[in-house]
């Protein structure tokens, strides 16, 4: 993996975590989850309109992506709707990459030499150090199951999308249908839901639409990444975004514990390590 790929790669780390930080701040998160389907939807337009539509092979991988990622919002805001953001983040972001990984070998035969296993390893058992407290019964139950849920969610549609857009012959036209797909996200949140759109203040509302472009924009810079370099390896990357969760969640939501979060900190930079070392 160049090292282009890799800075791209960590860029797309912390707008992810940036924008999950803004949705676990939100009075109404299902509100705000409709206007970061909107900051999709918009930029998602003006790359239709600007690139070449996708080949019809990729047609199949949106419409399952689209239908995955409604169970991702809604997971999600069940999840922060009952745990710390330094604490549901990891349990999300660090089962995926060893899921992306079995599913990419299995899948579409994509192996990783071993040392790279030892890596995505190593990642994940560093953003899990931070869920210690689930054993002790310190984090809601029902959150953690809605975060593992999650995860498998976000294996899936990762591993979805990174063919996808392989097959697509036109990577910024597959993300540009791929996001405006997410109106009908937005129409079902705003609809269903418009008495309490209404009674949110003009700059909640324009911080989540924010929230959607730099979560498209993550999303999309991780897409990209998936053809440069193995979906395994792109996914445990992009998980180093736990550090930058930690770091927002004890300074920002003033989240502890602070030891933890820097240890799990230096097991996921020593993953980071081992998986440069085997690319």
């Amino acid at each position: 993996m160049s090292a282009t790929t890799v800075l791209i790669v960590l860029f797309a780390a912390f707008l992810h975590a940036s924008w999950n930080a803004i949705v676990k701040g939100a009075g109404d998160r299902t509100i705000i989850l409709g206007m970061i389907a909107m900051g999709h939807v918009v930029p998602g337009i003006a790359l239709i309109y600007y690139f070449p539509t996708p080949l019809a092979a990729a047609a199949p991988y949106i419409i399952a992506s689209t239908v995955i990622h409604w169970g991702y919002y809604y997971l999600l805001n069940v999840a922060y709707r009952h745990g710390d953001l330094s604490l549901i983040y990891p349990i999300t972001r660090g089962l995926s990459p060893v899921l992306i990984a079995l599913g990419a070998q299995f899948w579409v035969g994509e192996s990783l030499p071993w040392l790279a296993w030892g890596g995505v390893f190593t990642v994940s058992a560093g953003v899990l150090v931070l869920t210690r407290g689930i054993v002790s019964g310190n984090l809601h139950r029902g959150g953690v199951i809605a975060a593992i849920a999650t995860a498998f969610v976000v294996a899936s549609y990762s591993l979805v999308d990174g063919i996808g857009v392989r097959v697509s012959g036109s990577p910024l036209g597959y993300i540009g249908w791929l996001f405006t797909a997410e109106i009908t996200v937005l129409i079902f949140i705003f609809g269903t839901r418009f008495d309490r759109v209404r009674k949110i203040r003009k700059r909640t509302l324009t911080l989540g639409f924010t929230g959607g472009v730099i979560s498209g924009a993550a999303y999309g810079l991780v897409l990209y990444a998936n053809t440069l370099a193995p979906l395994g390896v792109v996914s445990a990357l992009r998980e180093t975004s736990v550090i930058f969760a930690a770091i927002i969640g004890v300074m920002w939501f003033g989240e502890g514990p602070k030891r933890r979060r820097l240890l799990a900190g230096v097991i996921v930079a020593c993953g980071i390590v081992i998986i440069g070392l085997a690319s």
